[in-house]
């Protein structure tokens, strides 16, 4: 038996051609969240309760590990309740807060932020009585992330630019 090759046939078996060839294409692979994506929400989100919203309820084992250290200096601050009562010191000594994240971004489970903190000095401040001086600093946050919770930061800012602007010392020459 002869087989006859018409231009009927010819399209039926490029169409089959085509078909099975489609269907032998890799097939798609549902989207998987973004770890990184997910680490800079959470962590955006709750500095922003935090600060701006100055709810200091949000220092929870839901956004915080147990042990979360905060690299401060002369010591570090460890636990839950005590980054509270340190991060507290920034929302009685300050009124008038804005706290931007400018950037942040992030691979596996470390972030570092470029944020900006605004604020008139109206309160006592780590014991520094209010000087009614309104400050802006920049700063960088490095971050370790752990299952969605911040487990550890260190922040870095110029202490001498905050004190000089509220009129602790005088600006350099």
């Amino acid at each position: 038996m002869r087989l006859v090759l018409t231009p009927t046939r010819a399209g039926l078996y490029l169409l089959l051609l085509l078909m099975t060839a489609c269907s032998s294409a890799v097939s798609p692979v549902p989207d998987k969240p973004d770890p990184v994506a997910a680490n800079i929400k959470a962590y955006t989100r709750t500095w922003d309760e935090i600060v701006n919203k100055r709810k200091l309820n949000e220092f929870n084992d839901s956004n915080f590990t147990k042990d979360v250290v905060m690299h401060t200096s002369p010591k570090d601050i460890v636990g839950i309740d005590s980054a509270r009562a340190y991060y507290a010191n920034f929302l009685t000594g300050f009124s008038e807060i804005i706290f931007t994240i400018k950037d942040v971004f992030g691979q596996g489970d470390k972030l570092v932020k470029y944020w900006n903190f605004k604020g008139k000095h109206t309160g006592v401040f780590f014991g520094i009585p209010p000087t009614g001086k309104t400050i802006s600093l920049d700063g960088t946050t490095l971050v370790r992330m752990s299952n969605g919770k911040i487990a550890e930061e260190r922040d870095f800012f110029d202490n001498i630019d905050l004190m000089t602007q509220l009129g602790l010392l005088s600006p350099p020459k």
